[in-house]
């Protein structure tokens, strides 16, 4: 597995180029970046150059597409993902993400149904370019009740509607914190095949009833609650060898300078890597 950093958890980075060297300073191996803002401020051979130079890899970005509101602004986005696609693919990225919120105001049913033909036309879209398309649920409590109408908050929902999407290369952005917010353990990851897994996310939980767990009240990984040894040794047991990718979601930012931050983010991996007996 390759430890991974994203900008969450780092507080006012400067730039992506900040991000980048930051994680070849700290001993991490991927990055969550835009990959098109870096090619275009850089230039694609540049930006190839910067990534490698700091031994780093673009392990996934963001779906830039808004899938949940009008039709109008999904086919506006969507002209613009060839572009996204395209700079990803020129940085050796294979994986997009996007996160599943549990409520709507919509009508749950045609919610989905519009919902699913506008991810698979994504994923039709990014198989182009070889990348796969991940979905995330969300679990934290106080989301499934924030709009009207309850959504996809499960492990086994959102594989269902994988399935019901249909292209193989859509599966799961797993994060430890809808893991652990929505119940689950490590039998529920050892069931998953690796190919199901696009991308993996980690952070810790506070030290409160799980019903009670904010979603922008995450910890850096081995500060909180969350048996990230289980969930990290049953990734490997499933031979998942892809970015585990810290993103600490926070209602202030957190304190200290990104420096401070991601050399505490180290630490954190450092720790919750050993204790789940993994040396990467």
């Amino acid at each position: 597995m390759l430890r991974g950093l994203s900008k969450a958890g780092l507080g006012a980075l400067e730039s992506q180029r900040e991000l980048i060297e930051l994680a070849g300073r700290y001993g991490f191996q991927s990055v969550e970046l835009d990959p098109l803002a870096l090619v275009e401020e850089y230039g694609r051979e540049e930006a190839q150059r910067l990534l490698s130079d700091h031994h780093v890899v673009l392990a996934s970005f963001g779906l830039p597409v808004e899938w949940r509101a009008t039709e109008e602004k999904f086919l506006e986005d969507l002209e613009k993902l060839t572009t996204y696609a395209a700079a990803a693919q020129a940085l050796g990225c294979a994986s997009c993400c996007t996160y599943v919120l549990p409520s709507t105001d919509e009508k749950a049913a045609h919610f989905m149904a519009v919902a699913t033909r506008r991810l698979r036309e994504c994923a039709v879209l990014l198989a182009e370019y070889g990348i796969s398309l991940g979905l995330e649920f969300v679990g934290p409590h106080h989301l499934r009740t924030r709009w009207a109408n309850p959504f996809i908050w499960t492990l086994n929902e959102t594989l269902d509607w994988i399935d019901a999407i249909g292209e193989p290369n859509v599966g799961l952005l797993l994060d430890s914190y809808h893991w652990y917010t929505t119940g689950l353990d490590a039998s529920d990851i050892e069931a998953l095949l690796r190919s199901q897994i696009v991308h993996v996310h980690l952070n810790d939980a506070p030290s409160v009833p799980v019903e009670e767990a904010l979603d922008n009240g995450r910890l850096f990984p081995g500060e909180g609650v969350i048996d990230l040894n289980s969930f990290l040794r049953a990734l490997e047991h499933i031979g998942y060898d892809g970015s585990v990718t810290q993103e600490i979601l926070s209602s202030s930012p957190p304190t200290g300078t990104p420096e401070e931050l991601a050399k505490r983010s180290k630490d954190g991996f450092d720790n919750v890597f050993a204790a789940a007996g993994l040396n990467a």
